[in-house]
């Protein structure tokens, strides 16, 4: 059984194919961490919740805790003698800060494929319960981890700092962390560094999810390696503020607890309400990095994303004509696009209001008539014609100034009285905790898709939060808004979702600065950079690859020199680079030669041949782009038939051949011809002996293509 109760010690065992978490409640009736790790064969294989403390008991000075300071505690609240990271801080109507939990009961739910253990624990005096929800994805090595915190009484509580989950690893002194940090133009760099005794803090404080950290953490012993090793790792499905925390001190102990940034967040919880955590996933794998990636790709694939299918190749015509857009032109754009094999055409910023630069017009929602007299609808009847379909850009929880709504309704910005409002991109953020800026919101892109024939809506966020006032609410509810804007974005595209099932979203914020689980659970696809650069783009992919999958990775073929510096490299390697995730197409087709076009078209079809392996297919980062000057990424498909190795020659010096590259993830005994070879070779021979790559020059690029011609 994947959920095992054993009554007398009262302790919980979660099992998967790989992997064992454990919890048990102790003698004074606490819930106390016990295992995460390898998989256990037995529940009594659990250390007992006492057993870790007994060595060290005789030598804790009097001020550390009576159970010593290497307690582990399953949902730690603040209060008593506790001094790690708290998930719960509370203070009760009558002022008491104190909070202590102690168990009341479990129950189990969910079915075979994903079972549910709930386990519930109250405060002993006041009427607080904290229910801790845990589903086991047994065949990915995954646990979903959420808590769902019920005020049972009528006085109201104020939560100042409610986190999802906390993981506690074995206890060792030698931990590595890795995450992804970056900025605009940069996102999702992978990070490395030693664990050192303190605490490490991972966040956002900017309202979205942010370009400069996203919530994922892996955490190892120092020697895993992208394809072998023990790694614990976990990410956070939130699109707002948030932090991961991790804190290791001088006992050894190691907790990462995640979840709510609690910066600036109060939470008023009256009688008969509850508040729920974001999930917070995590997972333990023996297979490395690469393991880990490809545990999150099938979960996201599988549990999270909206819809099933791959995402279709798209084109979108902003860098080909910025404000200056029109029917004529767009339709013209269009032809190029279905002549390549584009199966999505998309018009961005500029066909709205009195929008002709970044400084007026967001906000006004309908269509400027000088730029399509007729309205949407005969553009995108030439583009239906063209066998392509049609999407369209927004920017929902923004406003300029200059603007109709906000003359009309300046009141529905984040601000603070007598204080200014900072502008940001000509911009300030409309208030989401409303509700009637939600209605609004809703009924406005409802009419666009009820009156225009849309498939695709780009959602973008081109600034973070500043002045997050909310004046007309009460003082005990100002607080909440960094969650109830999230939860208005999330609210406004369900409703979207189940009102127009045939409509698919990006989420995009000046890139990637919302790319997350949450939002995911909402939107197809991601704008992974608002950087083009196909080689810049290796490394921001790769970073996006630790956690999201390839499905999930918008990536654009662009023309070089442009703001973003797109250096100049050859058009295959362009298609290459952006081959690699959900393709799509950002060039000016108006200046491209019929040679270009005529290359082009092959690379689109190319892609359509491979697309289900990359967007479906299992992922290996075999040689990295932040080592050494060859890049190599393989997908291979479930069924292990087919895989696709793109390899890029990177800038390099002294006349340095290409390495070979060394396949993953096939059957050891299959034969497999690779494309443009006429003898098969097996599996293993492959993977043993590695495929030579002649390519020569800077920024060169091609792809191997593996099918398999025997099975084992």
């Amino acid at each position: 059984m994947p959920i095992v109760f054993n009554a007398e010690r009262r302790a919980w065992a979660l099992q998967s194919g790989g992997m064992t978490y454990g919890l048990a409640v102790d003698q004074a009736g606490r819930l106390r961490h016990s295992y995460f790790g390898s998989l256990l064969p037995r529940l009594e294989d659990l250390p007992r919740t006492s057993d870790p403390y007994l060595p060290l008991r005789d030598r804790f000075f009097p001020w550390e805790p009576p159970e010593g300071p290497t307690e582990r505690y399953e949902y730690p609240p603040w209060g008593g003698m506790y001094y790690h990271e708290p998930c719960l801080k509370a203070t009760f109507e009558d002022g008491v800060r104190d909070v202590r939990l102690i168990y009341e009961t479990y129950s189990t739910k969910g079915d075979e494929r994903i079972p549910e253990l709930v386990v519930t624990v109250r405060d002993p005096h006041y009427p607080l319960r904290v229910h801790l929800h845990y589903r086991l994805f047994e065949e990915l090595d995954l646990l979903e981890r959420y808590a769902v915190i019920e005020n049972a009484g009528r006085a109201p509580i104020t939560l100042e700092q409610v986190l999802s989950a906390v993981w506690h690893l074995p206890s060792k002194h030698d931990y590595r962390l890795t995450h992804l940090a970056g900025r605009f133009a940069a996102e999702t760099q992978v990070c490395r560094e030693p664990v050192s005794v303190g605490k490490k803090v991972l966040e956002s404080r900017r309202g979205n999810t942010s370009h400069h950290a996203n919530p994922f953490f892996a955490v190892d012993p120092g020697n895993a390696t992208e394809e072998g090793g023990t790694v614990w790792f976990g990410a956070l499905a939130w699109s707002g503020n948030w932090k991961i925390v991790l804190e290791h001190d001088v006992w050894g102990v190691l907790q990462v607890s995640g979840g709510v940034n609690d910066f600036d967040f109060a939470w008023h919880l009256a009688g008969g309400e509850s508040f729920e955590t974001p999930t917070f996933v995590g997972g333990y794998t023996q297979e490395g990095f690469g393991g880990a990636s490809r545990s999150l790709h099938r979960y996201a694939r599988d549990h999270v994303l909206p819809r099933e299918g791959s995402r279709p190749v798209l084109y979108n015509s902003w860098e080909a004509t910025y404000f200056d857009i029109n029917e004529e032109v767009q339709g013209e754009l269009a032809e190029k696009a279905a002549s390549l094999g584009v199966e999505l055409f998309v018009v961005d910023d500029g066909w709205f209001g009195e929008r002709n630069d970044d400084q007026r017009g967001l906000g006004d929602w309908w269509v400027n008539r000088e730029k399509f007299p007729r309205g949407l609808g005969p553009l995108i009847e030439r583009v239906h014609s063209l066998g392509m379909s049609f999407g369209l850009w927004v920017e929902p929880e923004m406003v300029n100034p200059d603007s109709d709504l906000y003359r009309e309704h300046s009141d529905w910005v984040y601000h603070f009285p007598n204080r200014p409002r900072t502008e940001s991109r000509n911009q300030l953020v409309l208030n989401l905790a409303m509700q009637e800026v939600q209605e609004h919101l809703f009924t406005v892109l409802d009419g666009l898709l009820v009156e225009n024939d849309i498939s695709f809506i780009k959602w973008d966020m081109n600034r973070p939060f500043s002045e997050p006032g909310w004046p007309q609410a009460p003082k005990e509810r100002q607080r909440e808004l960094w969650v109830r804007h999230v939860r208005g974005i999330y609210d406004i595209l369900s409703r979207l979702r189940k009102k127009h099932p045939e409509v698919a979203f990006e989420s995009c914020s000046s890139g990637g600065g919302r790319v997350d689980l949450g939002i995911l659970r909402y939107t197809d696809q991601a704008w992974t950079s608002d950087n083009t650069d196909p080689f810049d783009r290796l490394r921001i992919q790769e970073g996006f690859s630790f956690v999201y999958p390839a499905r999930t990775m918008m990536c654009w073929v662009a023309d070089p020199g442009l703001w973003a510096k797109n250096r100049t490299a050859p058009l295959s390697y362009r298609f290459h680079s952006a081959m690699m995730g959900a393709l799509g197409i950002g060039s000016d087709l108006l200046r491209w030669s019929a040679e270009e076009m005529q290359e082009a078209g092959r690379l689109v079809e190319q892609y359509k041949q491979i697309r289900d392996v990359v967007q479906e297919g299992d992922q290996y980062r075999l040689l990295s782009p932040r080592e050494g000057e060859t890049t190599a990424i393989q997908y291979v498909s479930r069924d292990r038939s087919r895989s696709v190795i793109f390899v890029f020659r990177n800038p390099h010096q002294f006349l340095d051949p290409a390495p070979s590259v060394y396949p993953k993830g096939l059957g050891e005994r299959s034969l497999y011809r690779i494309t443009g070879v006429d003898e098969p070779r097996s599996g293993g021979a492959l993977m043993g002996h590695g495929i030579e790559i002649p390519l020569e020059g800077d920024l060169t690029s091609t792809i191997i293509e593996l099918s398999e011609t025997q099975r084992e």
